[in-house]
């Protein structure tokens, strides 16, 4: 039986953050796995649910979570409500959160008696591989990461939001979510918070340093994060593990909303690569 659970912590800048649990009944001790979401995403984006059944059945103790500052609300966890949340985000930002969900996690009695605080696993998708990249390199209670069609640079990713003179002046940037066809605000502090701490959030750095095990999953056909950036990540991580998943896209051929009771067939492969990666150092 699966159980899940909702729980809210206070997150370090003023805003709460919003998790969710999944695990089955059966055994303790089980090895713990933080899935953060992408940019534009949040916990409960398209499939992510049935991967975290699909996590839970195979003996894991699945967390995932809305950053403090995605554009959600306790009340209103799905999409963009609070489209102000959204354009004071920034990488440090969801480090912070991502943190104060390792520390809960940890310290949590409940958590302690069923997942192993001491074998944790990151999972971030696109540019959530970015932060669990960053954090697992940083963070010695990490055993494992995986980045799952993650960015390989935020240094791009941030000079693509466009004229660094119009967005100091306008103080604002608008991105088309062209889902719900918002215009999504990036304030200026982004660009001002990325160069304060450009060493730190530079991913190369920290992969190539890392001494845990580190999975690289990318689809072939991803065209919102090409294939070159796994790559890249592999490239400077040697000792990491690229698995490329044929004929998938950025979302592993998931959407939102997801009607089908089902993983599609390249996200099940995917978690299929995962869970291979994660028993060999589980078991």
């Amino acid at each position: 039986m699966i159980n899940k659970k909702s729980i809210v912590i206070d997150g370090r800048h003023k805003r709460p953050i919003l998790i969710d649990t999944t695990y089955t009944s059966n055994d303790i001790n089980k090895p713990i796995i933080i899935f953060c979401h992408g940019y534009k995403g949040f916990k409960d984006w398209g499939a992510w649910h049935l991967m975290a059944n699909a996590f839970a059945k195979a003996g894991f103790y699945f967390i995932k979570f809305n950053f403090s500052h995605n554009g959600g609300t306790i009340e209103q966890p799905i999409d963009f409500p609070d489209l102000d949340a959204f354009g004071n985000n920034n990488y440090t930002k969801e480090l912070d959160d991502l943190e104060s969900v390792i520390d809960w996690a940890v310290e949590n009695d409940d958590i302690k008696y069923k997942g192993g605080t001491n074998n944790i696993c990151l999972i971030g998708h696109s540019r959530g591989g970015g932060i669990v990249s960053i954090k697992a390199e940083e963070d010695t209670r990490i055993k494992s990461v995986v980045s799952l069609a993650g960015v390989c640079d935020f240094g791009k990713k941030t000079a693509l939001l466009g004229s660094l003179e119009s967005w100091k002046k306008d103080g604002v940037k608008y991105v088309l979510n062209g889902r719900t066809k918002q215009q999504m605000p990036h304030y200026y502090q982004f660009y001002e918070d990325f160069i304060k701490n450009e060493a730190r959030l530079t991913i190369k750095r920290a992969v190539s340093n890392l001494k845990i095990p580190h999975l690289i999953v990318h689809g072939n056909a991803d065209t919102s994060i090409f294939i070159e950036e796994a790559e890249n990540l592999h490239k400077w991580h040697p000792n990491s593990q690229l698995e490329i998943i044929e004929g998938a896209n950025h979302v592993f051929g998931a959407s939102h909303p997801w009607e089908g009771d089902h993983l599609p067939v390249h996200l099940e492969k995917a978690v299929q690569v995962i869970l291979s990666f994660l028993k060999s150092y589980t078991n």
